[in-house]
C-alpha cells in the first residue's frame, strides 16, 4: 500500500486542480482564463508526469549509476517533449485565440507536478537506501 501512495499524491492533486477549475469555472472565466485549456493541460501534464515517474522508477532497478542517470534524463525528456508538443499543437491550432493566462497556469502546474514527482522520488530513494 505504501508503494502506491506516491501515485496517489499525483492523482489527488490532479483531481483537486480539475475540481477547482470545474467548481469555480464562472469566476475563473470572468478573469479571462479558458478552463477547458487548463483542464486539458492538467491532464496532459498529469499523464506526462506519470510516464516520467514510471520511466525513472524502472531505471532504479538497474543498479549502475549510469542506468539511473539515463532514467533521469529519459524521464525528463519524455515529460518535457510531451508538454512542448502539446503547447506547439495548441499554438498552431488557435493562432489568434491563444489564452495566455491558461498557458501560464499550465506552466505553473508543470512546475508543481515536477516538485511532487521529485519529492516522491527522493522519498523512495531514501527509503531504498536505508531499507
Amino acid at each position: 500500500m505504501k508503494r502506491n501512495r506516491h501515485w496517489l499524491i499525483l492523482v489527488v492533486f490532479f483531481a483537486f486542480v480539475n475540481g477547482l477549475f470545474i467548481f469555480y469555472e464562472s469566476w475563473v472565466t470572468k478573469k479571462g482564463v479558458d478552463t477547458d485549456v487548463v483542464i486539458l493541460g492538467n491532464l496532459i501534464v498529469f499523464v506526462a508526469t506519470l510516464l516520467s515517474f514510471i520511466i525513472y522508477l524502472s531505471s532504479l532497478k538497474n543498479n549502475t549509476g549510469t542506468g539511473a542517470l539515463k532514467g533521469m534524463i529519459g524521464s525528463f525528456a519524455v515529460k518535457f517533449v510531451i508538454c512542448l508538443l502539446a503547447v506547439v499543437i495548441y499554438v498552431i491550432s488557435f493562432k489568434e485565440n491563444i489564452n495566455k493566462p491558461a498557458l501560464v497556469i499550465c506552466m505553473g502546474l508543470y512546475a508543481i507536478y515536477t516538485v511532487i514527482e521529485v519529492s516522491s522520488l527522493q522519498k523512495i530513494l531514501k527509503r531504498r537506501k536505508h531499507g
